[in-house]
């Protein structure tokens, strides 16, 4: 085809076929002037076209530019752009139809940005000027240019640039007949020295399975809950003053299939057989840690670069709903680690994203993370705060998540985390505390308490940060529902790890953390960080011989869910895994299936969680004083504990648990009571059933009117080797 001239200026024209003309829809598309109608398109793969008028007969176009930039003209007395579309052919002779994507008005100034972030930016299926398709929006407010690419245009960054919208920084595309499965990228042109890069969809909805990264169109509304009765009432459900039994999670490895193990179970297969397993052993919630999508499985999640697409490892995000569903029909809340304290590096994710430093701080001394190699959000910009907001809100809204664990909050609240002098930026005040951070997390916990009553917020915070679970209109509180109490957990397991000829000398590592146990609402969690790393797992980390490490991982457990506080744990440690975790293996399932005694631990958690949900004095105003008292931390000879669980309305009928730390059986120890009448034993970490030693205390023990322990009563029963009894009056 002979090339013609045209009406656009040289520049003009060498910017379109460029790729890098900000204002593509002032060049490209229709225009109607003078009675005159005008129409460009620029397609480097056509060797001819031709407008298709919907009314009127067809008009070839003239080549203005040899790499494909076409134009025709035509008289027109109309008020109103025509319908048409184009014809096309290739080099080759193959001839194809296709839409003007420069006709379409734009979806967003129409319905406006004053909406959450996933709402406006993404990929959204829709209707517009009568067409189907899809519309592309993402936020790069510093770009020269932003190039939509994908499977539909062959990559070419030349040819869908998009519309700049200069008040909000956003740039906008519809792409007509554009449908589900697309694969799609954004090509962005800096300012920087000519770097131009290609970044994934930080608001796509799903995306492609590691190691490749576009972004996948998808609509994620399909979906028909069945889970009304749990959303409406999550608020009574999820009450603090309910009792909270978490099992922490990582599917890609809590069970494999195919040869050697090596395949993932999918979202379906997991709706199969984990939320029934989890139902069968009375856990009252899940916590998954991180499905946002994420490259590297060594990262366990924790380095996200899909905030709002669940990982495609397991299945699609109708599939992860539908697991979501089952647990909820289950009377099972899912909480999900959610990561707002750091992103990856990697090329396609946030990182210098137009070409400035636009989700993280510039400055190395604020923005970088010296432990993880990460970089960290400024949390100082508006629209930061507001994509990380909406992305919890995100979850909660689309996916039904009943509560978020955030994680790393220590690594936010200080300007100085793991860094030394010289490093680190002081605030406006001269001081450690990030103010940013604090006021993000502030306004994070407020939306989500204000948008969805009952989902719970809850912070991996490893300091002694004061008021992290007061709210936020509470002298400066933070807002969250519930803290890790990290302290606890750190004391608890030093002390188990040590001989019990030793333990004598550390009883105070037990008896301290009720110093401090009602300061916050507190989770009392033995995690995934604790059996990784050469930590051993939980099993592996008790002295003794293996009748012992079993003993003392009983009575750890046993002593945890009678301290006040939620509970949680790691899957693999409720049959005793004896390799530490790895996400790329299953959990040794059979273990507990070949061997009593992990089959017998088992089933120790699975009537802990039983004991636990049905007796109201073991959660009942856990974060109150009058849930507890001590009845004896002075017989640190015998490494004897012994205290009492009360619920308030009921303080007349209290749990005794008493802790033999040795593995030394007790006959006859004496053991003070608050009331008088009969006391029975209906829980034994000891008990046969659980592989222990079945030194039990059978017969109902008869109150006497003899002060022991400052109480009014005392009974004698004999205290089984390591382990922990639970004691109740009788009736």
């Amino acid at each position: 085809m002979t090339q013609s001239k045209s009406q656009l200026s040289d520049p003009e024209i060498q910017a379109i076929v460029g790729g890098y003309h900000g204002n593509p829809f002032s060049v490209l598309g229709p225009r109607l002037s003078d009675n005159k109608l005008t129409i460009r398109l620029f397609q480097p793969f056509a060797a001819e076209a031709e407008v298709v008028f919907a009314k009127g007969k067809p008009q070839k176009m003239k080549l203005i530019d040899k790499t494909g930039l076409f134009e025709c003209t035509k008289r027109s007395t109309a008020k109103n752009i025509p319908e048409y579309t184009f014809k096309l052919k290739d080099f080759h002779g193959t001839s194809w139809t296709a839409e003007d994507v420069y006709r379409f008005s734009s979806p967003l100034i129409k319905n406006g940005t004053d909406r959450r972030w996933y709402e406006v930016n993404g990929a959204h299926q829709m209707t517009v000027d009568g067409v189907d398709g899809t519309n592309f929006v993402v936020w790069a407010p510093n770009a020269e240019r932003v190039s939509l690419i994908g499977d539909f245009n062959n990559w070419d960054g030349r040819v869908n640039i998009m519309r700049h919208h200069a008040d909000s920084g956003l740039w906008e595309l519809f792409m007509p007949a554009v449908r589900e499965g697309a694969l799609y990228k954004y090509e962005i042109k800096t300012h920087y020295n000519g770097y131009m890069v290609t970044k994934t969809d930080p608001v796509g909805f799903y995306r492609e399975l590691r190691p490749k990264s576009s972004a996948i169109v998808w609509d994620i509304d399909t979906y028909e809950w069945q889970d009304q009765d749990w959303v409406e009432n999550r608020a009574t459900y999820q009450s603090l003053d309910k009792p909270m039994s978490v099992y922490e999670a990582h599917l890609g490895s809590w069970r494999r299939k195919g040869e050697g193990g090596r395949d993932w179970l999918s979202y379906n297969e997991l709706t199969r057989d984990l939320v029934p397993y989890l139902a069968e052993m009375g856990y009252t919630h899940i916590e998954l840690m991180p499905i946002s999508e994420y490259p590297f499985d060594g990262s366990w999640g924790y380095q996200v670069t899909g905030y709002f697409a669940p990982t495609s490892r397991y299945g699609t995000p109708q599939e992860l709903m539908a697991f979501i569903d089952a647990c909820h029909q289950h009377n099972i809340g899912v909480i999900l680690d959610w990561v707002p304290a750091h992103f990856p590096r990697d090329e396609h994710g946030l990182g210098f994203f137009d070409g400035t430093s636009l989700y993280e701080h510039a400055d190395p001394r604020q923005g970088e993370h010296p432990d993880w190699g990460t970089r960290i959000f400024n949390y100082g910009r508006t629209e930061v705060q507001q994509f990380l907001i909406d992305n919890a809100l995100f979850w909660i809204d689309k996916y039904h998540i009943d509560g978020l664990r955030v994680d790393a909050v220590a690594s936010m609240l200080y300007l100085d985390f793991s860094r030394k002098d010289g490093q680190w930026v002081p605030n406006r005040y001269g001081g450690r505390e990030n103010i940013e951070a604090i006021e993000f997390l502030r306004n994070m916990n407020d939306a989500v308490h204000h948008n969805y009553p009952g989902v719970i917020t809850v912070a991996e915070e490893s300091t002694a940060w004061g008021g992290v679970t007061r709210a936020t209109s509470d002298n400066n509180g933070l807002g969250f529902d519930l803290k890790w109490n990290m302290g606890w957990m750190n004391d608890t397991l030093r002390y188990f790890q040590a001989d019990p000829i030793y333990r004598s000398f550390h009883q105070g590592m037990l008896t301290f953390s009720l110093l401090y146990a009602f300061s916050e609402k507190f989770v009392l969690a033995f995690s995934h960080d604790e059996v990784v790393h050469l930590k051993k797992s939980m099993l592996d980390k008790m002295p003794g011989d293996v009748w012992q490490k079993f003993a003392n991982l009983r009575l750890l457990f046993a002593y945890q869910y009678g301290h006040p506080g939620r509970k949680l744990n790691f899957m693999g440690s409720e049959f005793g895994q004896w390799r530490e975790w790895s996400e790329d293996r299953s959990l040794d399932w059979h273990l507990a299936e070949e061997d009593e005694s992990h089959a017998k631990l088992q089933l120790l958690i699975k009537d802990l969680n039983s004991a636990y949900r049905n007796s109201p004095q073991l959660y009942k105003a856990d974060d109150a004083p009058e849930s507890f008292y001590w009845i004896d931390i002075r017989d640190a000879l015998h490494s004897v504990l012994i205290f009492a669980r009360i619920d308030p309305a009921h303080p007349e009928n209290p749990i005794i648990v008493v802790c033999n730390f040795t593995p030394e059986v007790r006959k006859g120890y004496r053991i003070g009571v608050p009331f008088d009448g009969s006391w029975s034993e209906f829980l034994n970490s000891d008990h046969g059933r659980y592989g222990g030693s079945n030194v039990l205390n059978e017969a109902p023990l008869t109150a006497v009117e003899f002060g022991w322990q400052d109480q009014p009563f005392s009974i004698q029963a004999d205290l089984p080797p390591l382990a922990a009894v639970y004691l109740k009056r009788a009736g």
